[in-house]
């Protein structure tokens, strides 16, 4: 099984990688980003920004930084854990009081940082939000392919993690790291490039332990001129692959 598309434009931010120069130069030589994420999200009202924390407004960043501005095109933000730190601190907060501010808690619902953005765009787009593990990336654009494929001439697919806080960072999978990234993506037209990912299923004692998480080793492939690359989680082998 597998989806075709092309991306038309992307965007990423991680501690100390935000243009595309510097994403092509790490992408030729990998490392976890360190240190926390720096969105400024100058482009959203101040107090709209003020209501999301670091993630969110480094997944609206790049977000804007290659959306339409036509507010038709559907939106895939896809995440593992969304904002985890938020629903740690709700969490504890009720433990100590029994009580939960209301708007902590609207925030902390995974489809808040998606429906903040479109708010602060005033986007009347379909928006839908994806939680699929370590292969989220992947499961994102399985949702963005099939918009395609349902009509939408293109579509924004939105990526973001951030380690695990506190007391859930022993259920890690992955090397912690904070990073977002958007795909414009389009469908792919017979003879043109394109890139593809296909899926097959795999022992789950196959799963490997990368040096990259997997939504990094995503955005690797599609910012280098690797022809192929594959990662194995959960059960299923994803495979990524360029097509000319």
């Amino acid at each position: 099984m597998g989806v075709r598309f092309v991306i038309e434009d992307w965007a990423a931010c991680a501690p100390g990688l935000l243009t595309p120069m510097q994403w092509r130069d790490w992408a030729r030589d990998p490392r976890i980003p360190e240190g926390p994420l720096d969105a400024k999200l100058e482009r959203m009202a101040p107090m709209q920004r003020r209501r999301l924390n670091t993630l969110g407004r480094a997944a609206a960043q790049v977000a804007w930084d290659c959306h339409t501005p036509d507010g038709e095109t559907p939106v895939v933000l896809a995440s593992g854990h969304g904002d985890a730190q938020r629903c740690l601190q709700l969490l504890q907060d009720h433990a100590a009081s029994g009580a939960a501010a209301p708007t902590d808690f609207t925030l902390s619902v995974h489809n808040a940082i998606g429906a903040m953005y479109s708010i602060a765009r005033g986007d009347g787009a379909a928006y839908s939000s994806i939680a699929a593990g370590a292969a989220s990336a992947a499961a994102g654009l399985v949702e963005a392919a099939a918009l395609l494929d349902d009509g939408a001439q293109r579509v924004l697919l939105v990526c973001y993690e951030a380690p695990l806080p506190g007391e859930y960072a022993v259920f890690e999978r992955e090397a912690p790291a904070a990073w977002a990234w958007a795909w414009r993506i389009t469908p792919a037209r017979a003879g043109a490039p394109h890139l593809e990912l296909t899926w097959t299923a795999a022992d789950a004692s196959a799963d490997e332990a990368p040096a990259l998480p997997f939504g990094l080793q995503a955005l690797r492939f599609a910012v280098s001129d690797a022809a192929s690359a594959s990662a194995t989680s959960e059960g299923v082998r994803w495979t990524w692959s360029r097509h000319a």
